[in-house]
């Protein structure tokens, strides 16, 4: 399992949000966002391969959830097409988990375990 994984939940339908691409970036100390993997959500909402090669390296990382096309499959409206959220590892080959609670207008996440 990736050191990194993320658990997309639609809380306007109470079930997990299937088929959302996930992309995780590294952030460089220049400014530039270096690609390090990418997932699409499971029927369980779960993104559990991000990371293949299973190695963290301490920084700031970027979790890119591309949204709108989730909703539209449904032909719901949403006012977020994509979700960024950031994070900071400190731990180096330590595990982070950052799910996300998705709504067509909000979203909110957290630390998880």
């Amino acid at each position: 399992m990736s050191p990194i994984t993320t658990h997309v939940l639609d809380t306007s339908l109470g079930c997990p949000a299937e088929g959302i691409a996930v992309t995780l970036y590294r952030m460089e100390e220049d400014g530039a966002c270096l690609e390090v993997g990418r997932s699409v959500t499971n029927s369980d909402g779960r993104a559990a391969d991000l990371l293949a090669d299973g190695n963290t390296l301490a920084g700031t990382y970027r979790l890119e959830f591309e949204t709108a096309a989730y909703f539209a499959r449904s032909e719901r409206p949403s006012f977020y097409p994509r979700v960024d959220v950031h994070f900071e590892v400190t731990i180096e080959g330590g595990h982070y988990h950052v799910p996300l609670l998705l709504a067509p207008y909000g979203y909110s996440t957290y630390r998880g375990s």
